[in-house]
């Protein structure tokens, strides 16, 4: 399978889309927030917070660059993993590496469970200030990584909220 047709962009609100898996860009606690985290526990409904409450309950906060996975609720998708993006400072904690953790972990969470389709939104690219231009080749980077070293995903699609981003990707994908 060719991996330019495997990778999409689109812009719209992630919580329309009819996929297996949605990506939330969430926080630590997981109890949901602002941007597309609370879009995500607002259109899901109750189970995705459950959910989330049981995963804290077992194992504690979410560390920046881990993901964890719940059903999706009310949502179009069967499940929303989660994964805490790194708060931008001017790379001086190794943000990059972690934002990259967040695409892999993700990833990975998805290809284990049999998940074929998954969309990200652009992880920290909102209250967390990540630089949009370098957060978008992160991510494209770590997802065409994974991808020629699996076929267990069959098609990733970043759907971006904002023109911004969406001009981003729609560059560096070549559409």
């Amino acid at each position: 399978m060719d991996l330019k047709n495997r990778i999409s962009v689109i812009q719209g609100d992630i919580t329309k889309i009819a996929v297996d898996a949605i990506v939330n860009a969430a926080n630590t606690s997981l109890m949901g927030g602002g941007g597309v985290d609370g879009a995500i526990h607002r259109a899901g409904g109750p189970q995705i917070l459950d959910e989330c409450r049981d995963i804290i309950a077992r194992q504690g906060k979410c560390n920046t660059g881990e993901a964890v996975i719940t059903k999706a609720g009310k949502l179009p998708a069967d499940y929303v993993i989660h994964t805490v993006g790194p708060v931008w400072n001017g790379e001086k904690h190794n943000e990059g590496k972690l934002l990259a953790s967040c695409y892999r972990n993700s990833l990975e969470i998805a290809s284990n469970k049999g998940i074929k389709i998954i969309s990200f939104p652009n992880i920290s690219t909102g209250i967390y200030h990540f630089p949009k231009q370098e957060a978008a080749e992160i991510a494209l980077k770590t997802v065409t990584d994974f991808l020629s070293g699996s076929d267990a995903i069959h098609k990733v699609i970043f759907v971006c909220y904002d023109e911004e981003n969406f001009s981003i990707y729609s560059k560096l994908i070549g559409t």
